[in-house]
């Protein structure tokens, strides 16, 4: 059972979410919160394995939130909610670990998705929310973009680009596998394979990395 916190300062969206995924075979909605404060508080009392986490809240909003749950919780999965408004948040976020972006405006087949594959140790990240992101910082002086040596590049093979240009598309494993015709467990070794050679921490900055250098329509 994967034990879910809701975090959002619209009590019309949290209660939503509660109900609706409430409902769904293996979540559990262990608690709700309005701000950053409420759910460091929560976790104090009851450790949670995935958090919805809005990202403009008050007193607390979710960038914040995110870097002191990852840094006193970090078995925790924090999955941000945000729009197409929050340009400023989002490479936060994603600086501070969170494990998924997705858009409010999102289907819940996707949601119920993403906390599942955040849970087990995967990544979920809109497409649109990476392109957007990397558009904004890629115009921007001194910003910190993610780094990969260029031996490590060249020392990829023809499937773990493949790989890589499904990821940077924001694809599941699931997806992934059925695409390219191999099974989950042989892209979860190639992901582990790739995020090794390239020094990146998780499956996310392997997505940003993609878009940002153009990975997704082709090979290098």
């Amino acid at each position: 059972m994967i034990k879910i916190l809701i975090a959002d300062d619209q009590e019309m969206i949290r209660s939503s979410l509660e109900i609706i995924l409430s409902c769904e075979d293996g979540l559990c909605v262990k608690g709700v919160a309005k701000n950053g404060v409420e759910v460091l508080d929560f976790l104090e009392r009851e450790p949670v394995d995935v958090i919805l986490m809005d990202i403009r809240m008050p007193v607390m909003d979710g960038v914040l939130c995110t870097k002191k749950v990852k840094s006193r919780w970090p078995d925790t999965k924090v999955i941000i909610l945000t729009t197409f408004d929050d340009d400023d948040f989002v490479f936060s976020a994603l600086q501070y670990g969170a494990s998924g972006y997705l858009l409010k405006a999102g289907d819940l087949d996707t949601l119920q998705q993403a906390i599942k594959t955040v849970h087990s140790g995967g990544a979920m990240i809109n497409p649109g929310i990476a392109r957007k992101v990397v558009d904004l910082f890629s115009h921007m002086k001194n910003t910190p973009i993610i780094h990969v040596d260029e031996a490590s590049i060249d020392g990829l093979s023809d499937l773990e680009w493949d790989v890589i240009q499904e990821i940077g598309h924001g694809r599941s494993n699931k997806e992934i596998a059925k695409r390219l015709c191999l099974s989950e467990g042989t892209v979860r070794n190639y992901l582990s394979r790739i995020l090794d050679k390239l020094q990146l921490r998780d499956r996310t900055q392997v997505a940003i990395w993609a878009v940002e250098h153009g990975y997704t329509g082709k090979r290098k």
